[in-house]
């Protein structure tokens, strides 16, 4: 086959699909290696950079997609209706934070780290698809672990969660030394 044959099957696969493709089940698909898979979307995301078209392919954590550029959206507001903006309060983006710089987590985790429950926060987080049960830890209960979605890759702009900013030292420094005056506060309620 001809690299236009496998770029337009590769293509073909990304906008069927929808979600974003594993390089691995790909490569399958294509009945070729993964690198060689890798330099076929290549190829195509540097075409569709270069026919200055209104997709894109986003590269999500070893996973591939056709999405819609940014500059496109307000053509597409025109005619879709908008959707709902999700809101993401300070509840929300601390419990969020913690999902993804600690994952996998527990609920209990995360409430220690904030001092106060976060069932609603994490419900919240489930119902916008920014967090994700990732199994469970094998303790008693066999509590849930949480971490963060491919959703979360798109809205924060980064193609994995190695790529997020590293906290200030400082910083995390004071937030323990919070917590820990939090839990003696509990301890001796």
């Amino acid at each position: 086959m001809k690299i236009e044959e496998y770029e337009a099957a590769a293509e073909a696969i990304l906008f069927a699909m929808g979600d974003s493709v594993e390089i691995k089940k790909l490569a399958f698909a294509l009945q070729v290696n993964e690198r060689e898979a890798e330099m076929i979307l290549r190829n195509l995301a540097d075409r569709y950079q270069a026919d200055n078209c209104g997709l894109q392919i986003l590269e999500l954590d070893g996973a591939y997609q056709i999405c819609t550029k940014p500059s496109q959206y307000e053509y597409l507001i025109r005619i879709a209706k908008q959707p709902r903006k999700q809101v993401l309060t300070d509840v929300l983006l601390e419990t969020l934070s913690i999902v993804a710089y600690k994952q996998p987590v527990t609920r209990v985790e995360i409430e220690k780290i904030r001092g106060v429950s976060c069932e609603h926060a994490i419900n919240k987080l489930l119902e916008y698809g920014l967090i994700q049960e990732a199994g469970r830890l094998d303790a008693p209960g066999r509590p849930i672990l949480f971490g963060t979605t491919e959703e979360f890759l798109r809205c924060f702009d980064v193609q994995s969660v190695e790529e997020l900013p590293d906290m200030n030292p400082e910083k995390v420094e004071e937030l323990k030394q919070e917590a820990e005056e939090e839990v003696q506060l509990q301890l001796k309620l």
